[in-house]
């Protein structure tokens, strides 16, 4: 009765979730129906429920030869991505809320925004021109003879981490830093007003006021960032990496694009996608329980 009272208060939005509501079910939960075939050996244009062969997918996955360089290279990927593209926009956001002049701080928000709406085939070009053996780098490098001959930046595969977390860290950066933005936005004044009277100073202001108040908007995107843990990245790979790089780069997502689509083996694919799946929701419901736990916050 207490959830009927509660639709009958809130029919208004709930009419106009409505469409939102529809378009999730009809385009995310309806196709799930699909992973069937992650169980079958399955070949187009038969049953969707025959052919069963149990789990023998997800076991031909970790038997694969490939399968620690792979699980390597994504954990690599992620976990240098939420070290260093996690707090980076927390620390501009920071930076840009102390700025006082509005059209200094506009114009670099502008600007930290621009990449993350450029496509990466884009910036895989850019970088191609920046870092290939006859690019503008190199060029300065040897002009300058500060190297003998070009360095092969994106021809070998230990540069190929830091380049990619750069070129994500520059992409991302800008347009995450707005939800915290709009975090400190909403901040109450006199709570600064109150701690320069007790003599904080601009450090202590953010360290005692700022970090504590965006608290909870922290733990709740570190804890959707936790359960991306295996999002390494597709495009990227695909556009920057090689076959001399591929022990470097190649990532769950890529296999599974490689091996499951290119190849045919569609069962083998989705059976890959969806162990994926299941660790990083596995991933948000335990982060969720031990932020609600030890921290009084949780998403759910």
């Amino acid at each position: 009765m207490n959830y009927l009272k509660r639709f009958s208060r809130e029919r208004q939005l709930w009419l106009l979730s409505l469409p939102i509501i529809l378009w999730v079910l009809l385009f995310a939960y309806y196709p799930m129906y699909g992973l069937v075939i992650a169980f079958q050996n399955y070949i187009p244009g038969q049953s969707l429920f025959g052919n069963w062969i149990g789990f023998d997918n997800f076991v031909r996955f970790f038997n694969e030869p490939d399968f620690w360089m792979i699980i390597r290279n994504t954990l690599v990927i992620s976990m240098l991505n939420l070290l260093i593209g996690f707090p980076a926009p927390i620390l501009l956001a920071l930076l840009l809320s102390e700025v006082k002049s509005k059209v200094f701080k506009k114009t670099i928000q502008s600007l930290s925004y621009v990449p993350y709406f450029i496509s990466w085939v884009v910036v895989a070009s850019i970088l191609f021109t920046l870092l290939g053996s006859d690019g503008i780098i190199n060029e300065l490098l040897v002009r300058f003879g500060w190297i003998d001959k070009p360095i092969l930046f994106l021809g070998e595969g230990k540069y190929f981490w830091g380049i990619l977390t750069s070129a994500n860290l520059w992409k991302d950066v800008g347009f995450s830093s707005i939800i915290y933005l709009s975090a400190i936005a909403g901040i109450d004044k006199e709570q600064y007003e109150a701690g320069r009277v007790d003599g904080l100073g601009r450090f202590g202001l953010v360290w005692h006021i700022t970090l504590p108040n965006i608290r909870a908007t922290i733990v709740l995107l570190f804890i959707l960032a936790l359960g991306g843990i295996l999002n390494a990245g597709f495009e990227q790979q695909l556009l920057l990496g090689s076959p001399n790089t591929r022990d470097y780069h190649e990532v769950i997502d890529t296999y599974v694009y490689r091996f499951g689509v290119q190849l045919g083996n569609y069962s083998y694919g989705t059976a890959v996608g969806l162990m994926k799946s299941l660790i990083g929701l596995t991933l948000v419901i335990t982060a969720n329980r031990l932020s609600r736990k030890f921290m009084q916050t949780s998403i759910f």
